[in-house]
């Protein structure tokens, strides 16, 4: 079956251009005009994407995701008009795992959303389990069990504790990490990182503001505590 891509904007030109270019990719499109709407598509026919536009009527980007998030964990890329990097970094906190600043080209996003799709696991290499202190990650099942409670990750979130996981006690810096969220590199910055592990330590610490498994190394990046 195709893979199902939830395109939500309040622009109908723009609704139309991307819903041919997915369409021609061999892509299921459902489309929807304003958050409100997108809500309703989406709980009525779950997406495996969602690619979604912020400044909209009625609700817009933000309170979608917001509302969303509360129900499933979808990869979302964000189409925004604005420039402001604080605007980009609102939407990371809420959970985006990519963005795209228009105007854009069709076929960037075409990348985009092959990419994010395969970070979410649909070309994710088999047989691969992961345990760290009281952490387990199942590559198969895309699961995630911090000291045997079961945690929800976005793509991204996964990805980079996969990482970290991968070789415990190495300081990765954050072009490192920016590396494993290929999405992002083209306008990559050290904030995306640092935004998407304040999401991942809220998720796998106790006390995300005193951390104990996932360590800052100050000037340099991150790294995932041995023991």
């Amino acid at each position: 079956m195709p893979q199902t891509i939830l395109i939500v904007d309040d622009e109908r030109r723009m609704v139309s251009l991307l819903q041919s270019y997915l369409q021609q990719e061999g892509y299921h499109v459902v489309t929807a005009f304003n958050g409100s709407e997108a809500l309703k598509a989406a709980r009525a026919e779950p997406p495996d994407l969602v690619v979604l536009d912020i400044m909209m009527p009625e609700m817009n980007g933000y309170e979608f995701m917001r509302e969303h998030r509360a129900e499933r964990d979808t990869p979302i890329i964000m189409l925004t008009a604005k420039v402001e990097d604080e605007d980009k970094i609102i939407g990371l906190e809420l959970g985006a795992d990519d963005y795209v600043t228009k105007p854009f080209k069709p076929r960037e996003l075409m990348a985009r959303v092959r990419n994010v799709l395969r970070r979410a696991g649909k070309n994710e290499p088999k047989g691969q389990s992961l345990k760290v202190l009281d952490i387990s990650l199942d590559r198969d099942t895309r699961e995630v069990t911090v000291d045997g409670r079961s945690i929800d990750l976005t793509p991204s979130e996964f990805d980079l504790l996969a990482a970290l996981m991968t070789s415990p006690g190495r300081v990765f810096s954050r072009l490192d990490l920016l590396d494993v969220i290929q999405g992002v590199r083209y306008e990559g910055y050290e904030r995306t990182i640092d935004t998407h592990i304040k999401n991942l330590r809220a998720k796998v610490e106790e006390n995300p503001r005193k951390p104990g498994r996932i360590e800052t190394v100050y000037g340099v990046g991150y790294r995932l505590r041995k023991s």
